[in-house]
């Protein structure tokens, strides 16, 4: 993920930090943890990263939630339909963990930063698989909480410490 995000900052040369780590966090796939990745290579203070990288994250939270499913149904009925079935599948991936433990299972889903998991692919579980959308958003928004501790340590923390020695 380092080398993607360096490509990302690299390429948006010229704006401000901000607006590049807001970016990187807007997106699947990088999302949170990548924003930060981004804050900490641009020399960015960490807390002024971390709201900007939640804010980011957190946005295409409720869209997905509340119309993932029309909008899904609208591009079945056009070429993009491949797209549509390969992010239904990922869905279904990460669905028979958190689906065992709800609530829980999806907080840590988003939480713990591994490939695949985040909160754009916990709101789509969510949101197929027809969470409450209150249980849900909690569930989400704690997980990016718990993403950003971990990934301001790895981030900030870690590069820190080797400083030290």
């Amino acid at each position: 993920m380092n080398s993607l995000v360096e490509s990302i900052v690299n390429a948006l040369g010229g704006i401000p930090s901000e607006l590049i780590v807001f970016i990187i966090s807007l997106f699947p796939i990088l999302e949170l943890r990548g924003g930060l990745i981004a804050a900490s290579l641009l020399g960015m203070d960490m807390w002024k990263a971390i709201p900007i990288c939640i804010v980011g994250n957190i946005l295409p939270i409720p869209f997905i939630l509340f119309f993932i499913e029309k909008i899904f149904e609208l591009l079945k009925n056009t070429k993009l339909v491949k797209m549509i079935n390969k992010l239904e599948e990922k869905a279904e991936k990460g669905a028979a963990k958190i689906m065992e433990h709800k609530k829980w299972g999806l907080f840590l889903f988003v939480g713990i930063p591994l490939p695949g998991t985040g909160a754009w692919t916990g709101a789509l579980v969510a949101a197929l698989f027809h969470f409450k959308k209150k249980d849900a958003s909690i569930a989400i928004f704690g997980g990016l909480i718990l993403a950003t501790i971990i990934m301001c340590f790895i981030s900030y923390g870690i590069p820190f410490l080797v400083s030290l020695f």
